[in-house]
């Protein structure tokens, strides 16, 4: 018998385990034409280190690894990719997609040159606006805590990076203090915490960071 398994707007049939298809892919493909999931998962990382946060000061200046991220409504920090990915997730629950896609990108792959948001793939005037914010629309929800805050606090625990590439699991991103796993989870049905593994996949593109995938594996 068929069981549906509804997560993050993505309804599952089927029991067994399965890797969904880039959940990013329709936002991020929306702004740069990002493909599917990697087939390879990063390990969480052991250590844990200072975080990253976002909060309504300081622009994109950057600062030590070690130092809060900032990401205000007007601005953007790519200066590590827990300060992107913190930055990312707050525009997403504030429902700022053009900040969101700001902070999207497809590392380049054989000869396919990398791409990343600017102003005329993410501005009011970008052909796909309308697409990228109904599939920001899409997260928002699920990204959110209950109860929800006009000014959501959102921490990224600092973790190795393999090269240019960072997977960041969701158990180490907070929003409001509560982990964003658990927070999918809450706004899910039919799926179990140890079915769900969700990493925020970042990378360094030009001296600057990125989201540029998020995996979502459920089994």
């Amino acid at each position: 018998m068929n069981v549906s398994r509804k997560v993050v707007g993505v309804v599952l049939v089927d029991q067994r385990a399965r890797r969904v298809g880039s959940i990013a892919g329709a936002a991020v493909a929306a702004v740069v034409g990002l493909a599917g999931c990697s087939s390879d998962d990063g390990d969480s990382a052991a250590d844990k280190k200072p975080s990253a946060s976002s909060s309504p000061e300081a622009g994109a200046e950057k600062s030590g690894d070690d130092s809060p991220a900032s990401s205000p409504a007007s601005s953007v920090d790519r200066s590590s990719a827990e300060k992107a990915v913190a930055g990312w997730v707050t525009a997403v629950i504030e429902g700022r997609p053009e900040d969101a896609c700001l902070l999207m990108a497809e590392p380049a792959a054989g000869s396919k040159p990398a791409q990343v948001g600017d102003e005329a793939t993410c501005g009011d005037g970008a052909p796909q606006r309308k697409q990228i914010e109904q599939s920001i629309g899409q997260f928002r929800e699920s990204f959110t805590p209950e109860p929800p805050s006009e000014d959501p606090k959102v921490e990224v625990t600092k973790v190795p990076a393999a090269g240019d590439t960072v997977k960041i699991p969701a158990e180490e991103i907070t929003v409001d203090g509560q982990t964003l796993d658990k927070i999918v989870l809450s706004h899910s049905t039919g799926v179990t915490a140890d079915q769900l593994d969700i990493k925020v996949q970042s990378s360094k593109i030009e001296d600057a960071w990125y989201v540029t995938n998020l995996d979502f594996d459920i089994g």
